[in-house]
């Protein structure tokens, strides 16, 4: 490939800027660039194992749920595939969730994912949801300390609602049985398929939730986080919307391409692709730069 002198100094300036982020405090970043789930693990990953809410009860929460692949639209990337699978039964349910350490507040997040529309395998319909979100444990109903920020797409609908949407939600608190919620809610009613960047901003009191580069909405007050959280992801099957007249398997899948955390930074859309851009550009797969609480937080991954 020939460069032209101009864009020589780009990507000197890339590389540059990615070495510099690669060392500086309060990053955190992650494209999945492991060999196998045990290197995963090994880089501050925890694959839930543990059976509980949500999703459907006495559900299994892996094993097999979780894989890394190459991603075949990017040669030397790799991406992580989290696989969900039912049969309406609680024995034949396998659910999915990854979760990092609980060490984060304020500042900016943001994940590039491939959201599905229809299974792999077996009949649609079921409520599916496939989730990028921000906790805290709930230490027992109405905990005024419980923190959560949001992303779940529904792409056959659900709760109420038969159209396909993307949820952004910040949690005050909640009772589990019989459940009241108290959050502030946008829903972005349209069938979303396919790879997209969701982004918070949490900063100075408020939480702005960003699709693709555009800002949806805006929550703060009350559902403003109250403590560290840890970041997460998941694909469950809610047990108030699973298929009622067949026992076929349906399998989902999403795709993971990377995550990214900058502390007490409010970075733009733009930015957070640049910075993305150029840790890729020089072959920076991983950086951790936010320090652990102290003590350290458990985060248990099985919420």
């Amino acid at each position: 490939m020939r460069y032209f002198p101009q864009r020589l100094l780009a990507l000197a300036s890339l590389l540059t800027a990615a070495d510099a982020m690669a060392t500086a405090p309060g990053i955190f970043f992650d494209d999945f660039h492991y060999a196998d789930t045990t290197a995963l693990v090994a880089g501050g990953w925890k694959i839930r194992d543990q059976q509980g809410h949500p999703g459907i009860e006495h559900g299994h929460w892996g094993p097999g749920t979780v894989s890394l692949v190459d991603d075949p639209q990017a040669g030397g990337q790799r991406l992580l595939r989290m696989s969900a699978r039912t049969d309406g039964t609680a024995e034949g349910t396998y659910q999915a969730q990854l979760c990092h350490q609980r060490k984060y507040f304020e500042g900016t997040y943001a994940a590039r994912i491939r959201f599905t529309d229809a299974p792999l395998q077996g009949p649609g319909g079921d409520l599916v949801v496939e989730a990028f979100y921000t906790s805290s444990p709930l230490k027992h109903d109405f905990d005024p300390q419980y923190s959560e920020l949001d992303w779940e797409y529904l792409p056959n609908g659900g709760w109420g609602n038969p159209h396909s949407r993307l949820y952004s939600v910040s949690w005050q608190t909640v009772q589990m049985e019989p459940w009241n919620a108290f959050n502030q809610v946008h829903e972005e009613q349209r069938a979303l398929g396919g790879w997209h960047t969701v982004l918070m901003q949490v900063g100075g009191g408020k939480i702005r939730y960003f699709l693709d580069g555009v800002q949806l909405d805006e929550h703060g007050g009350r559902n403003y986080p109250a403590q560290p959280m840890s970041i997460n992801f998941n694909l469950w099957f809610s047990p108030s919307g699973v298929l009622p007249d067949t026992r076929v398997e349906r399998r989902y899948e999403q795709d993971l391409a990377w995550v990214m955390h900058a502390k007490d930074q409010l970075l733009s859309p733009a930015q957070v692709d640049a910075a993305v851009g150029a840790y890729r550009h020089s072959g920076v797969h991983h950086v951790d730069t936010v320090a652990a609480m102290a003590p350290p937080l458990p985060s248990n991954c099985d919420f």
